[in-house]
């Protein structure tokens, strides 16, 4: 295989707030392996929170360049396995196995949907996000992009008074995400007066170790709670079945489809509600994402949608949240 490696910095239309951080650009990896004339796309985001860099995942990744370009490459399961041995981080891992998958779709000529034996006839409708900021700027971010499901970023001193207000313009559902904002507390008290404004459940509102306030929450919260920070990895899944009443699987940080797909299939045997969530990236990442989407309660995958400039072509989320699917093989992936 030939591999590939560039570095883009992704504007975004507007800055993008949440309770811990704030960016207005987005770094990104975007990995190619080509074989047989085909060439397969992947991503994988920087983020801060997870002490992750493009230069680490590059530096990783050209460590084993060699490695990789001579794997005798059959799918993506075997690749993704060969990774791990590799001891890479799941940040390039994720990039280089939505790579692989791309790549082994092109080479069967099918959608990686197809080839998981599920079809687009029914899936979620993604939400949009509203990051953190002043109330007439989230206001107006709503009304920018109309949408029927808003998730709405918190972790404020005025939170509830945020979607009172944000309610007044629009009938939509509403998903709150406090990125480990709040105490068991605020979550138990804010919980009945959100379910009254129309709010469909709480994303991981305590920090991430959590675990007892987590279990509270579990018998008192009228609102069902779903992990994000605490759900990271495979291993995640089993602990979370037990204080979470559902599951946000991110690509990146949890090294791609192939691990993925296996905890979606444990969360759904744990009777938990699957959710596949972005974290900025372009339409690259988002094509990945769509894939999985029969599989899914809910998605996250507006990722591209709140970028000022996209550089691919794939997996397009259209105006009233429904889902255009590329003609083309794998995850449907050509970049501009």
């Amino acid at each position: 295989m030939h591999i590939g490696l560039k570095k883009y910095v992704l504007p975004l239309k507007h800055t993008f707030r949440i309770s811990r951080e704030s960016y207005d650009y987005q770094d990104s990896l975007i990995v190619s392996l080509s074989l047989n004339g085909k060439t397969g796309y992947g991503e994988a985001t920087a983020n801060p929170y997870y002490q992750m860099s493009v230069e680490r995942m590059v530096g990783e990744i050209e460590s084993i360049s060699t490695e990789i370009a001579a794997f005798d490459f059959t799918c993506p399961e075997t690749f993704h396995s060969f990774l791990v041995e590799k001891k890479l981080s799941n940040f390039s891992i994720c990039a280089l196995d939505l790579a692989a998958h791309d790549l082994y779709g092109k080479l069967q000529g099918k959608p990686l949907y197809q080839l998981w034996n599920t079809e687009m006839d029914r899936y979620p409708i993604s939400n949009y996000t509203i990051g953190i900021d002043t109330m007439d700027q989230m206001v107006a971010k709503m009304k920018e992009t109309p949408w029927p499901i808003y998730k709405i970023k918190l972790g404020t001193s005025h939170d509830v008074a945020i979607v009172r207000e944000l309610r007044k313009h629009t009938d939509a559902i509403f998903r709150i995400d406090a990125n480990c904002a709040w105490t068991v507390q605020e979550t138990i008290a804010n919980a009945p007066l959100l379910l009254d404004l129309g709010v469909e459940f709480l994303e991981q509102p305590l920090k991430a170790d959590d675990w007892e306030g987590m279990e509270q929450l579990m018998h008192q919260s009228v609102l069902p709670i779903i992990a994000d920070e605490s759900c990271i990895v495979e291993a995640d899944v089993e602990k979370c079945g037990l204080h979470f009443h559902g599951i946000n699987i991110k690509l990146t940080k949890c090294g791609g489809l192939t691990p993925a797909l296996r905890m979606i299939k444990k969360g759904r045997s744990l009777g938990l509600k699957i959710m596949v969530g972005c974290m900025t990236e372009s339409t690259v990442g988002i094509s990945a994402i769509g894939q999985l989407l029969p599989q899914l309660d809910y998605v996250d995958m507006d990722g591209a949608l709140l970028l000022r400039e996209d550089i691919a072509h794939g997996v397009q989320l259209m105006e009233n949240g429904k889902v255009r699917f590329p003609e083309q093989p794998g995850s449907g992936i050509t970049l501009r």
